[in-house]
């Protein structure tokens, strides 16, 4: 039997440890802290998506793409602080294996939400790549 790379619990101190930094941060904390009403709710989703991730749960259910392309304020700009910000999260998990994987489907998501944002918000304008960090 494999062992986990990580527990529930190690996921959920990643995510408080990240929000806490977002909801200070000056441009992508009034974002965040406008949209979000019930912050203990948006953390434990975030923890049944990235436990989906990284331990292979069924829990999350939800479409991330959808949210995030109703906002009409976002920008490559803030996609890249985002990054910038969840990887100086993870590189400071105790469990770095953990941080890494997480690192690397962030990477992936921010990708992937960026293209579908400039979809569904620009379809007429050709899609700007992010600068990863």
């Amino acid at each position: 039997m494999d062992t986990p790379l990580c527990t529930r619990d190690e996921i959920a101190q990643l995510v408080d440890d990240f929000y806490g930094e977002i909801r200070q941060h000056p441009n992508l904390g009034p974002i965040f802290n406008r949209h979000i009403q019930d912050w203990p709710t948006h953390l434990s989703t975030m923890v049944s998506f990235w436990s989906s991730l990284l331990l292979k749960t069924a829990d999350f259910s939800g479409s991330p793409m959808m949210k995030h392309a109703a906002l009409p304020e976002l920008s490559a700009d803030l996609f890249e602080q985002w990054l910038k910000l969840f990887q100086r999260t993870c590189e400071q998990q105790p469990n770095q294996a953990m941080g890494q994987r997480a690192w690397a489907f962030s990477q992936r998501i921010a990708r992937s939400l960026w293209m579908g944002y400039q979809i569904q918000q620009r379809p007429d304008q050709a899609p700007v790549e992010l600068n990863m960090p």
